[in-house]
């Protein structure tokens, strides 16, 4: 078998569901009204986060910085996705398709270390609040939050240059919405045994290492809470975390199923509906979980909405 990987200017066909045009077009919609609702939601935790002086804090720092990997995540796949849906060609050229498929796994990888760095902040706020401030200072937070984005470049590094130099000998046709990896090693035609080692290594380093931190911190939050005696503050305990951990539950449930699982053992469509599920459902609840179990944010947002109406009439 010829193994040579072809020209590197070859488009790919990212087929979707074009076998079901009815549902594509459900789907085309759907998608468009996500997007939207991720644009909106996720650009307005970031801009109140900046404007008022009172979410100035550590906890609103590291939400700030998950929306914006959200909006470029997003920004990474929908644009593209929606041109395939709506145009008459599926194709992507090579170099889309390495672009979308770098960013994709760097801004995912740096999302699953940026909420085990959340994860941590909250167990420093309810475990340790009488030292919260110097534990959690400013030097610290940006160290912490410029470690998740260099491991998310650095793993997507590593992960793209492997996947990109398996022989495709010719192929081009992807069953997929947009180029991931478990579409890019699926379209190779041989089997290499390291990439899959290497792949499962970075799973357990991304994804079950930052989860059990996460687990870990959740263990002794929840600990702290069962000795909180005044119901004001439990209650404030349960929405900041509770939140935290419905972000957590539907960003690495999805990614941990998808990737840690054996690729054959996942139906095409199966697989097609988690890949919309953590690529545009998962960053339009983000900002809508925060925002409505959030009762800072939610003041946030009145007192930015009322400073801008009063500017306004004056």
């Amino acid at each position: 078998m010829d193994t040579n990987n072809g020209s590197s200017t070859t488009d790919f066909i990212l087929l979707g569901f074009s076998d079901r045009p009815q549902l594509e077009r459900i789907i085309s919609g759907l998608v468009f009204i996500f997007y939207i609702v991720t644009l909106v939601g996720n650009t307005t935790i970031i801009l109140v986060s900046y404007l008022d002086a009172q979410l100035h804090t550590p906890m609103y720092f590291f939400l700030s910085n998950l929306s914006f990997l959200d909006l470029c995540y997003a920004t990474s796949i929908v644009p593209q996705m929606l041109v395939n849906l709506w145009g008459p060609t599926r194709s992507i050229t090579y170099g889309g398709c390495v672009l979308q498929f770098f960013f994709a796994l760097d801004l995912g990888s740096a999302e699953c270390l940026l909420l085990a760095v959340m994860a941590y902040d909250r167990y420093a706020a309810v475990c340790q609040p009488l030292h919260y401030t110097v534990i959690m200072h400013p030097q610290l937070c940006q160290k912490m939050v410029l470690t998740a984005w260099l491991g998310g470049l650095g793993s997507a590094l590593i992960l793209c240059s492997l996947t990109l130099k398996l022989p495709r000998c010719g192929h081009r046709d992807m069953d997929t919405f947009y180029c991931e990896m478990p579409a890019l090693i699926k379209m190779a035609c041989v089997y290499s045994k390291v990439m899959e080692i290497i792949v499962f290594a970075l799973g357990v380093v991304f994804l079950l290492v930052p989860l059990s931190l996460i687990l870990i911190s959740y263990g002794v939050i929840t600990q702290a809470v069962v000795r909180i005696k005044s119901e004001a503050r439990w209650r404030k305990v349960l929405n900041t975390c509770g939140s935290h951990l419905t972000v957590v539950t539907l960003f690495y449930g999805t990614i941990i199923y998808m990737y840690m699982k054996p690729q054959n053992s996942t139906s095409q469509d199966e697989g097609k509906f988690f890949t919309l599920f953590y690529t545009i459902i998962t960053p339009t609840l983000n900002p809508l979980i925060y925002t409505l179990r959030n009762k800072d944010v939610k003041s946030a947002v009145k007192r930015t909405l009322c400073l801008e109406k009063w500017s306004a009439k004056s």
